[in-house]
C-alpha cells in the first residue's frame, strides 16, 4: 500500500497547473463602478455580497480579491470562482463568475468512526436550501465489516448565517443501533443537539449547545456547553492561513436518574500558514473531564481520526486526553472545477506528511508513559461537502509496523466527533 500511494505521489506530481482566476484586464488601483454577479441559479445575491470585500467607488485590490475568492471557495457551493473585469467610462466593472456546483444531490453516504470503522449507505442532500446557504441533509449508513452489525440514520440541517444575521447554526438527530466494539456494548441510543455561533465581529465569537442523549437500559445525558472562540482562518474550508482558537465549556448530566455528572473543559487550537503550495498545520486538542464519567463516554485513541500509528483498540482508553497535530501539505492541484453527466463539481489533490502526538490517561496529570507518536504520509483528495478524502499511511515505533487508514473530513474537524 505504500508503494501504491508513492506511486500516486509521483504521478499526481505532473498535475501541478496554474491557478488562472483573473485577467489582465484588473488592473490595481483603478476606481470600481459596479459589481455583477454571474452564473447564478439558486442562491440568493446576498449570499455572496457578504462575503465581498470590493466597493464601488474604492479601488480595484488583488489582495482583497485574493481573500474573497477563499471566502467564495470556503462557502462550498461553486464548483470554481473566477474574476473577470471591464473598463467602462465610469471606472472598472468586476464580474465574479460562479458556476454552482449540483445542490440537490442523490449519494452515497459515508463517514470513518473509530467506533464502527468505515460506514456507507444512502443520503439525499441539499447543499443550498433556499438558496440561502442552509446545508439540509437526510441519511442512512451501516457498517462494512460486518455488513448491518451497526447502523445509523441521521437528519441533519447548518448554516453559517440566520435571518442574514451572523448567527451559526446545526442541528442534528442520530438514532444508532450498533455493537460498540471499544466500549463493549450494544449501543441504542437516540442523540439531538443544536449548536449556535454568533460572530460579534470577526473573528470573535460565541458558543453555545443543547444536547440530549439518551441510552437505552442506561438513561439519559443532558449537556449544556458554553464557550468562546477566535476564527481567522482563510478559506474555513482547506484552510491555507490564519489560526482557530476555540474555548468550550460543557455541563453533562447532573440530573436526577442521569448516570452521569461531568464538566468538561475543552481547548482547541489550529494554525495554518501558505508559502506557495506548501502549506503548513499545527493543532492542539486538549480535553479534561472533571466528575463522574460512564465507561460509554471515556476516550479511545487509534486510527485515522485520533492517532495514525496504530488501530482503534478497545484496551486504549482514557478520561481525558491530548492530541497534537503537524503537517505539511503539498498542493499537487489547486481546486478545479470538473463536469460528471451534466453536474459541475470540483477536486483538488494535496500530499500531506505529518506527525501525531498524543496522551490519554485517567487521572492527574498526564505523564510520558502516557504518550504516544507515530509518523504518516498520503494522499488527500479535495471535494464538495466532505472537504476530503484522506488516503494516509502511519507508523508507530510501539508497534513497528505500518498501518492504511481511510478518513474523511479534515481531522481537526473529525476528531472531535470520531466516535460517533
Amino acid at each position: 500500500m505504500l508503494l501504491f500511494l508513492v506511486y500516486i505521489f509521483i504521478l499526481t506530481s505532473f498535475a501541478f497547473s496554474e491557478d488562472v482566476t483573473e485577467i489582465s484586464s484588473c488592473e490595481e488601483g483603478q476606481l470600481v463602478s459596479k459589481i455583477e454577479m454571474l452564473e447564478l441559479k439558486h442562491t440568493r445575491t446576498r449570499v455572496v455580497e457578504r462575503e465581498l470585500l470590493h466597493q464601488i467607488g474604492k479601488a480595484y485590490s488583488k489582495t482583497l480579491w485574493l481573500k474573497e475568492k477563499g471566502r467564495l471557495e470556503g462557502l462550498d457551493l461553486f464548483a470554481e470562482v473566477r474574476l473577470s473585469c471591464k473598463k467602462e467610462s465610469s471606472g472598472l466593472v468586476l464580474e465574479y463568475h460562479l458556476p454552482e456546483i449540483f445542490n440537490i444531490i442523490p449519494s452515497p453516504a459515508g463517514k470513518k468512526t473509530d467506533q464502527d470503522g468505515l460506514m456507507l449507505g444512502l443520503a439525499l442532500a441539499h447543499l443550498n436550501l433556499g438558496g440561502d446557504d442552509i446545508r439540509a441533509e437526510i441519511q442512512y449508513r451501516t457498517s462494512v465489516s460486518p455488513f448491518f452489525s451497526s447502523n445509523e440514520y441521521a437528519l441533519y440541517a447548518s448554516s453559517p448565517w440566520f435571518l442574514n444575521q451572523p448567527l451559526g447554526w446545526n442541528f442534528e438527530f442520530l438514532r444508532t443501533s450498533s455493537w460498540d466494539n471499544l466500549r463493549l456494548f450494544e449501543e441504542e441510543s437516540y442523540l439531538a443537539d443544536i449548536d449556535l455561533q454568533w460572530f460579534l465581529k470577526k473573528p470573535y465569537g460565541f458558543l453555545f449547545s443543547l444536547a440530549y442523549r439518551y441510552l437505552n437500559n442506561y438513561g439519559y445525558t443532558p449537556s449544556v456547553s458554553l464557550g468562546f472562540l477566535i476564527d481567522s482562518r482563510q478559506p474555513n474550508v482547506d484552510s491555507r492561513s490564519g489560526m482557530y482558537q476555540e474555548w468550550l465549556w460543557t455541563y453533562n448530566g447532573g440530573i436526577a436518574n442521569s448516570d452521569q455528572n461531568y464538566q468538561e473543559y475543552l481547548w482547541d487550537s489550529r494554525f495554518y500558514f501558505t508559502v506557495n503550495r506548501f502549506v503548513s498545520g499545527a493543532s492542539s486538542l486538549l480535553r479534561v473531564r472533571l466528575g463522574e464519567v460512564a465507561f460509554y463516554d471515556r476516550f479511545h485513541h487509534g486510527g485515522a481520526n485520533t492517532f495514525r500509528g496504530w488501530d482503534p483498540d478497545s484496551l486504549c482508553y482514557g478520561t481525558h486526553e491530548w492530541i497534537l497535530n503537524f503537517e505539511e501539505r503539498i498542493v499537487l492541484k489547486e481546486r478545479a472545477p470538473v463536469s460528471i453527466g451534466g453536474v459541475s463539481l470540483f477536486y483538488g489533490l494535496q500530499w500531506v506528511v505529518g506527525v501525531d502526538g498524543a496522551f490519554l490517561w485517567d487521572k492527574g496529570l498526564p505523564t510520558w508513559s502516557d504518550y504516544h507518536s507515530a509518523l504518516y504520509t498520503g494522499l488527500h483528495v479535495i471535494i464538495p461537502a466532505l472537504d476530503r478524502i484522506r488516503f494516509e499511511v502511519g507508523y508507530s515505533s510501539d508497534e513497528s509496523e505500518f498501518k492504511f487508514f481511510i478518513g474523511l473530513y479534515e481531522k481537526n474537524i473529525a476528531q472531535r466527533w470520531r466516535s460517533r
